[in-house]
Parts: structure tokens; sequence; C-alpha cells
């Protein structure tokens, strides 16, 4: 479905991807590990058209991603943020309800109200979770609020960006499940990017490392443990010692 070819993305003197070449199967859920700062949420950028590669290419079904209509490509997508990107003035509803009020198929206010409750109620929250504000939940309860807004409007691709990062390891437990589930339940395609190794074992069908501004090693989450790769290796069992350096 998403196919990226030899793409590479520098900012000024600083090269953050060097060549990447990877492809993400249909309905299937793709995680991108790799360490703070190689690239990860600028590969995401990449293919949402937010940012532009200097080479290489980027397709959606062989269709190059940074031509034709953006608002029917960017329709195709839902996001789940890192820090949850809520609107802190507007309430629970109207934050899941967002996208669905806007644009030329927007929905009456009544009808938009309806499908944000059902949503919540999906990820585990209460109709009366509807009427608060952000400011009113946990980090836990926000993170299932992004994740309902995130499939609020039935995408074809969900982008979940450290979608564990700030959680206790029970709610991220819970937040990994959640998101597996709707995965499963809707066929989506998934990206993740992500560090937490919980997360991948989790959520993936298959895992991507980022390093160096290519992707070392990618394959099914089942071979991650037993490849002898030793970036992945280093990586997944958090050592010290070995070829990725650590800042000391």
């Amino acid at each position: 479905m998403i196919s990226l070819s030899n793409v590479t993305k520098t900012f000024g003197s600083n090269q953050v991807l060097l060549g990447v070449d990877l492809t993400i199967a249909s309905g299937t859920s793709m995680v991108i590990i790799g360490g703070s700062g190689s690239g990860k949420s600028v590969l995401l950028k990449c293919i949402l058209g937010l940012e532009r590669p200097n080479a290489g290419s980027i397709t959606l079904d062989g269709q190059d991603v940074t031509k034709g209509d953006r608002d029917a490509f960017l329709a195709r997508f839902g996001m789940l943020f890192q820090g949850g990107a809520l609107f802190d003035s507007l309430r629970v509803w109207e934050n899941v309800a967002f996208r669905l009020m806007r644009g030329a198929a927007a929905l009456p206010k009544p009808l938009a109200r309806e499908v944000a409750i059902e949503k919540l109620r999906r990820v585990g929250l209460k109709p009366d979770t509807a009427d608060l504000f952000p400011a009113e939940l946990s980090g836990g309860m926000q993170k299932r609020v992004g994740l309902a807004r995130a499939i609020a409007a039935k995408p074809e691709i969900i982008f979940f960006d450290e979608p564990t990062t700030g959680l206790d390891p029970i709610m991220a437990g819970v937040i990994n499940d959640l998101i597996r589930e709707i995965v499963v339940e809707m066929g989506a395609t998934a990206i993740t990017i992500t560090h937490d190794m919980s997360s991948v074992r989790a959520i993936a069908d298959n895992v991507a490392m980022l390093h160096g501004g290519v992707i070392r090693w990618t394959g099914p989450v089942s071979e991650m443990d037993a490849t002898p790769d030793p970036y992945v290796q280093q990586f997944i069992h958090g050592r010290a010692e070995g070829p990725i350096e650590s800042v000391r």
C-alpha cells in the first residue's frame, strides 16, 4: 500500500534520511523503531507530504504522495499524536468529532456527537466523559480520546506516534491492546513509531529499524529476536555496548 524508495531528507547540513527503502502492505501493522533523533517522525511527515523529500519517491497505492488532491489524500489517514494534541478549549466529544464537522461532507452537530460518543465507548470511555475538557482527564484517558479521534472518520491508514509515552506500564498495556484490537477490527494499515519494546511486540506484524538514515533491518516481528543484526540486538535489549553510540 505504501512504498518508499531511496528517500532522502536533509535540513541544511543535517542529513536525516539517507536512502530509505520500505514497503508496507495493506492491512498490516508496521512498527518503526530507532533511537531518539533517528528520523522516525521525519519519515512519517514525508509519507504524509508534510515534508518533501530531497530525493527518492513515496507512493500510496502507486500514486506519488506529493501530487493529486491533498484533501482526498489526507482523508485516508488518522493519527494518534505523541502528546495527545487535544484542543484544550473544546470538550472531549468535540475533539473526537473535530474532523467529522468540517469539510464538504460535514455531519450535523447532533450526529457528530453521537458518533463521537460511540467512538469513546469503543476505547473504553463512558458517555459522561464526552462533556469534559481535556484538562479534566488523566494521561491515559487523554490517550484514549486521541485514539477515538484517530478512528472517528474510519481511516484506511492510521499513524501512531509514540502511543505509550508518559503512561504507566499497565495503562501502556491497555493502549497497546486497544490499538491492536482496533487495527484488526477496522482492517486498517497501521504505522507506529516507538522505542517501547512492549508496544512493538503487542502491535507489530512487521518491524523496521531506522538507524543512520537508512532501514538497517526489516522483517516479521516473530523474527526480530533471532536476527543477528547487531544494531537490532543492541536496541531491543537496551545494551549500552554495541555499534550504536550512546551520548555520555
